[in-house]
C-alpha cells in the first residue's frame, strides 16, 4: 500500500523509452510508454514485430535499463533484476540445464533463498504438480516433448513464488495443440498462484484468450497505441470462449490495430490503467 488507502500498482511503467545507438545512428525501440499493471493482473502484450515488445518486458525484468523514465515494482524502482519477479523465455531448450535432472533445474531457481532442503523438495513437488507433470522430477530436459519442457520452465519460475511472472512468447515453439493446453496451464496458474502476468505474444487470439487485458503496441518508433479490457470471465474454454461474440468482437479489434498500426492516433488508454 502507498498511503494506507489506494493499493500500489505491481508494475507502473512511467514515460519509458529505449534507444540504441547503431553504425547509421539512434534507433528508438520504444517511445514515451506509459502503463500500469495492477497486482494479480494477466496482461498480454501483442503487436507486429519491432514494436518492442521484448525489449518491454526485458526493461521490466530489470535485464535492461531505458533510456528514459522509469518502471517501478510495488512502487520501488527496477534497476536490475527485482526479487519476487520470475521470466520465462521462448526458447525452453536454452533455458533448461539439459545435463541437469529436472529436480536440480527447479531446485536451482531456488538456491539463492538458501532455503532448507526439504522445502526446496517441497516446492519442487509441489511445482510440477501444478503443472501437470508430477513424475518426471528424475527426467532430463533432452527425454521431454517441447511442451513438457516448457512446462518445466514454467514450474522453475514458480519455485520463487514470484510475485510478477514475465512470459516472453513462451508458446511459439511448440506445436498448436500444445499451444492450446499451455495457453490453459498458465490461465489456470495466474489464478491459483495470484501472480501478477505479462505475457508477450504475436498471436492474437492467444492475446485475447489468456488475459485481462491486451496491450497494444504500434511499431516505428515502439509505442502503446491501445489498452483493451477483455471481459470474457474466469473460466476460459479452447472451444466455447472462441464462439463466443465478445471474443470474436475483440480479436477483430486487436487484430485491426495490429495490422493498421499507423492509422492510430492517441487511442484512449482504457479505464482500467
Amino acid at each position: 500500500m502507498n498511503d494506507g488507502a489506494t493499493a500500489v500498482p505491481a508494475l507502473d511503467v512511467a514515460g519509458v523509452s529505449k534507444a540504441y545507438d547503431t553504425a547509421s545512428g539512434r534507433r528508438i525501440a520504444l517511445s514515451e510508454t506509459s502503463v500500469r499493471i495492477e497486482a494479480g493482473e494477466f496482461v498480454s502484450v501483442v503487436g507486429p514485430s519491432g514494436c518492442g515488445k521484448s525489449t518491454l518486458l526485458m526493461m521490466m525484468a530489470g535485464l535492461l535499463a531505458p533510456s528514459e523514465g522509469e518502471i517501478r515494482l510495488d512502487g520501488r524502482p527496477i534497476d536490475g533484476p527485482p526479487p519476487g519477479l520470475a521470466v520465462v523465455f521462448q526458447d525452453y531448450s536454452r533455458s533448461l540445464f539439459p545435463w541437469m535432472s529436472v529436480r536440480r533445474n527447479l531446485a536451482l531457481a531456488a538456491a539463492s533463498d538458501k532455503l532448507p532442503k526439504e522445502e526446496v523438495a517441497r516446492r519442487v513437488q509441489h511445482c510440477l504438480t501444478a503443472v501437470g507433470l508430477p513424475d518426471a522430477a528424475d527426467l532430463r530436459p533432452y527425454q521431454m516433448s517441447g511442451g513438457m519442457q516448457q512446462r518445466v520452465a514454467i514450474a522453475r519460475a514458480l519455485m520463487v513464488q514470484p510475485q510478477v511472472m514475465l512470459m516472453d512468447e513462451p508458446f511459439a515453439a511448440v506445436d498448436a495443440q500444445t499451444r492450446a493446453d499451455l495457453e490453459d496451464l498458465v490461465v489456470r496458474l495466474g489464478q491459483e498462484f495470484g501472480a501478477t502476468i505479462v505475457f508477450v505474444t504475436h498471436d492474437i487470439d492467444e492475446a485475447v484468450y489468456v488475459a485481462d487485458r491486451v496491450l497494444v503496441l504500434a511499431a516505428g518508433p515502439g509505442r502503446l497505441a491501445a489498452d483493451i479490457p477483455v471481459d470474457l470471465g474466469s473460466r476460459r474454454d479452447q472451444v466455447e470462449t472462441k464462439l463466443d461474440p465478445e471474443f470474436a468482437r475483440l480479436r477483430s479489434e486487436v487484430f485491426q490495430l495490429v495490422m493498421r498500426p499507423r492509422a492510430i492516433v492517441d487511442v484512449p488508454v482504457s479505464a482500467s490503467a
